[in-house]
């Protein structure tokens, strides 16, 4: 496999506090030799391990963004035991057109895993991470929120894995993050992801849905900001104390938990986000948005649970998802 086009201005290696760039070259229209440019900072002080903070996988999420941002500006190399690299804005084009994907060629970052070389800008991208960035990493936090077509209630997430050990790291840096709600996730399209690529490298990974909207608030913003230290105190990397606070434990035990919208129209929730529902209880209704006196579509909850998200905006297609539940673990302790 060639080598990666991705270069960087920082040395991963070298002591102290680095602010700088990944550098893809992007030639276009107005600019024949141009590049796209990521930033990046690196901490490294002493010995420990390593930890990948990456928000911006899709540009319309901004919590985490906004975490990282501010441990930037603020961590100083002498509060760090091994290293810590941030990467806010890991789709840097979508983030600069504030979508979903990327306005170069469309890719949606978190289904571009392993990547290519010599493949879309998208593809680069998610080539450097696999073949250079994971393999430095011992923990990965990834920030996501819902974007502009969902909200979530805030959580911190890991995934049931083959390997038990590394399940076990997961989780615990997941309830170390300290969200008000910890989910063991269930993933619908888990085919090309950077969960599983860096999951499948045996790294300790965690992400995150910390509210949605195509917004962030001060509430998820802090939430964020929490997690993100916790986890770097849990990983010895920071030392000091965790901020504690009460989170929920919750589960998904099969794709039955996801509910998609039968047809197109404009939607009349009957439930709020972190309400618990029985099964057969009415979700929604999809009203038609092409002519007046016909019956709307009902939508019912296929399996009990708390809704954990929710479709945003008010329209909604055919086939996308109009809300997510999750079971309560009741017997897990705080």
């Amino acid at each position: 496999m060639p080598p990666s086009p991705v270069s960087s201005t920082v040395d991963f290696d070298a002591p102290g506090v680095q602010h700088g760039h990944l550098q893809l070259p992007w030639s276009r229209d107005d600019s024949a030799w141009g590049s796209v440019m990521i930033p990046v900072t690196v901490i490294r002080n002493g010995t420990g391990p390593t930890a990948l903070i990456t928000g911006g996988n899709h540009g319309d999420e901004y919590e985490g963004p906004l975490a990282i941002l501010e441990a930037a500006r603020t961590l100083t190399a002498d509060k760090v035991s091994g290293r810590i690299i941030l990467i806010p804005f890991m789709n840097a084009p979508a983030v600069s057109a504030g979508t979903r994907t990327s306005p170069i060629d469309g890719g949606n970052m978190n289904r571009s895993f392993p990547g290519r070389p010599d493949g879309s800008i998208t593809e680069k991208i998610a080539d450097y991470f696999t073949r250079v960035l994971l393999p430095m990493a011992d923990v990965v936090l990834d920030f996501h929120s819902g974007g502009r077509s969902l909200d979530f209630l805030p959580f911190a997430a890991c995934h049931t894995l083959d390997d038990k050990e590394q399940e076990a790291r997961c989780r615990a840096a997941r309830d170390a993050f300290c969200a008000p709600y910890s989910l063991q996730m269930l993933e619908i399209d888990p085919a090309a992801m950077y969960d599983h690529a860096a999951e499948r490298q045996g790294k300790t990974f965690v992400t995150t849905e910390l509210g949605g909207r195509g917004t962030a608030t001060p509430e998820t913003t802090a939430i964020a900001r929490r997690g993100l230290r916790n986890l770097l105190i849990h990983t010895g990397i920071l030392q000091g104390r965790q901020e504690t606070a009460v989170t929920r434990h919750l589960a998904q035990d099969d794709a039955a938990c996801f509910h998609f919208a039968p047809r197109a129209g404009m939607l009349d929730f009957a439930v709020s986000i972190g309400e618990t529902v029985a099964q057969g209880d009415l979700l929604a209704r999809i009203w038609p948005t092409d002519r007046t006196g016909a019956e709307p579509e009902h939508v019912h909850a296929s399996t009990p649970g708390l809704v954990m998200v929710r479709h945003h905006p008010g329209l909604i297609r055919h086939g996308d998802c109009l809300a997510v539940l999750a079971t309560e673990l009741q017997h897990v302790k705080e």
